[in-house]
């Protein structure tokens, strides 16, 4: 009998006992018990099974639980004598940072403090066992204790956990990067990360009474933000061939499944659109929620995509400079970029870092690796989108970037693709004022940054009728951008930007559109239309200039 298919089950014993869809991965939890490493930090996108992992190896330990070996009945770690010796035997704490997402310190706090009280309530039987000063310690942990207590809490758990059950402890934290990325998306960084700092030294690097440390998250981010001096501490990231086919299922397993569930004709397809990630030297890894969605629904979607806010990936790419924009073009025309990777996220030092922000699309899995040049730090990576839920999902992200410019953004583009100036102009003219603090929270956004933005934008909006080009050779020259029609029927546009700089003093914006014009024509950048058949008559070539927020158009005759 086929088990039921139940997406977003994250809680192991309920997995088990509603006899859901799982896949056996308990041999994670004898590889990381009798590993030599006291602190573990795990990095993997997002939903490739994290939670229900900490879940698992919590509901395995835990002497609370009652019914440990049962759940485990007849898999893998059942099979190891040794470790189901530890099955039951050990206090376990286990908490998630999934739901701190404030756009401010205050609030982010008070999130950690119901975190942190809630995680007390359930630990009311030690209450009796406590000292005079622990019990007035204990009074102050609450809704509203202020920071100095709340970063005390676990630290403070594990001691009484410890003496009450005469063993050490171990302690479960899932999403800890989450926090942090909010902030730095909020502009709180500073604040959030002292007090996570705080936090983390006084409960893995001066805690005696831990037995085990066990953390998860998308990011890596650095020793020297948050693990100062945590020399105990053991980082696998997406490139670490440790626990490579513990997170994500393996093709065999995807395989295997899609054939129990009657989906055995759909494999190629799958493997398409959900395939694609790489651990280490462990290569097609595939999005557990997305195959879980497709085993329920049937059919072929984003599933992925509509998980999360990507407000990260979203901010570094929308206020970054036109190479980073002309590079996400290039992706999200399945191409190639080329990039050094660095899996230490200092977040202070993104903005603006191309470096940085590939790395962090690396790590949360947006990219894959197509081949790498050289070691070490100096390693240069060719990477491209992971696979066509991505693209989906990076198309979505832009979609969502212009939906302030409303319907003015589909009128600008119609009157594109007419070459219509007046209704260029005035709809531009608007769009700008609506998407400036879209791309740009301070305003000060620079302009070739919103128009490349905008081509982005394009590229999303126009996709399944034409290509969209941008600093390509063509001719005797690189034009600015080009759309290509699929259909010979429609008009192809070749489009060249001009920013007026100091050198351009004492020319209007109608000059340095007549410039423009000029370049398209003496560099003949149309050749690469002409050579695939398009007609003459239907290319469209525009001048856009700009000083600032001003803008003039001009199309040439």
């Amino acid at each position: 009998m086929l088990k039921t298919v139940g997406l977003g089950l994250q809680d192991y014993e309920k997995v088990i006992t509603e006899n859901a869809f799982y896949i056996d991965k308990t041999n994670f939890i004898s590889e990381w018990w009798q590993s030599k490493d006291d602190i573990t930090l795990i990095t993997r996108p997002r939903r490739f099974g994290k939670t229900l992992m900490l879940s698992t190896v919590q509901k395995f330990f835990s002497i609370r639980q009652g019914n440990n070996e049962e759940l485990f009945k007849g898999l893998t770690v059942s099979e190891d004598m040794e470790m189901m010796k530890e099955c039951g035997k050990w206090p376990v704490l286990f908490v998630s940072f999934a739901a701190i997402k404030m756009d401010n310190y205050k609030d982010a706090l008070t999130q950690f403090n119901q975190v942190f009280t809630d995680l007390k309530v359930s630990l009311s039987f030690l209450e009796k066992s406590l000292t005079a000063d622990e019990r007035e310690f204990w009074t102050e942990i609450n809704y509203k204790m202020d920071a100095a207590v709340c970063s005390k809490c676990l630290n403070s758990y594990s001691v009484w956990l410890s003496r009450y059950y005469g063993k050490k402890v171990i302690i479960l934290i899932d999403e800890y990067d989450t926090p942090m990325q909010e902030a730095y998306v909020n502009g709180y960084w500073d604040e959030i990360s002292g007090f996570m700092r705080n936090m983390f030294n006084s409960t893995l690097k001066t805690n005696p009474n831990l037995q085990k440390a066990l953390l998860t998250g998308i990011t890596r981010v650095s020793r020297e933000s948050l693990f100062s001096d945590l020399n105990n501490l053991k980082i696998v990231t997406i490139s670490s061939d440790k626990y490579a086919d513990c997170f994500g299922f393996t093709e065999k397993e995807v395989f295997e499944a899609l054939e129990a569930y009657g989906y055995s004709s759909e494999k190629k397809k799958v493997k398409e659109w959900y395939d694609g990630f790489k651990f280490g030297n462990t290569e097609d890894i595939y999005n557990p929620w997305s195959i879980i969605s497709f085993l329920q629904e049937g059919k072929y979607e984003p599933y992925w995509a509509n998980t999360s806010s990507n407000s990260l990936v979203s901010k570094l790419v929308r206020e970054g400079s036109v190479e980073i924009k002309k590079d996400f073009e290039d992706l999200l025309n399945d191409g190639v970029i080329q990039t050094k990777i660095d899996e230490q996220l200092v977040y202070g030092e993104m903005t603006g870092n191309q470096n940085a922000i590939w790395s962090l699309l690396f790590s949360a899995g947006y990219l894959k690796p197509v081949s790498i040049d050289g070691e070490g730090n100096m390693a240069v990576y060719s990477l491209k989108l992971t696979n066509h839920e991505v693209k989906d999902s990076f198309s979505l992200l832009v979609e969502r970037w212009f939906e302030n410019a409303g319907e003015n953004y589909n009128y600008f583009v119609k009157a594109l693709l007419e070459g219509n100036i007046d209704d260029m102009m005035d709809t531009l003219s608007e769009i700008c004022e609506s998407m400036i603090s879209t791309f740009d929270g301070s305003g000060k956004v620079a302009p070739e940054n919103f128009y490349h933005g905008l081509v982005i934008g394009l590229l999303v909006e126009l996709r399944d009728r034409y290509e969209i080009k941008s600093n390509r050779e063509s001719g005797l020259g690189r034009y600015d951008v080009m759309l290509r029609p699929k259909d010979k029927k429609d008009n192809a546009v070749i489009i060249e930007f001009k920013s007026k700089r100091r050198s351009d003093k004492g020319k209007t914006l109608d000059e340095l559109c007549d410039i423009a014009l000029k370049q398209i024509e003496d560099k003949k950048y149309e050749t690469e239309l002409l050579d695939a058949g398009f007609d003459k008559d239907k290319i469209i070539k525009l001048a856009f200039a700009f000083e600032g927020k001003e803008l003039f158009i001009k199309k040439q005759d």
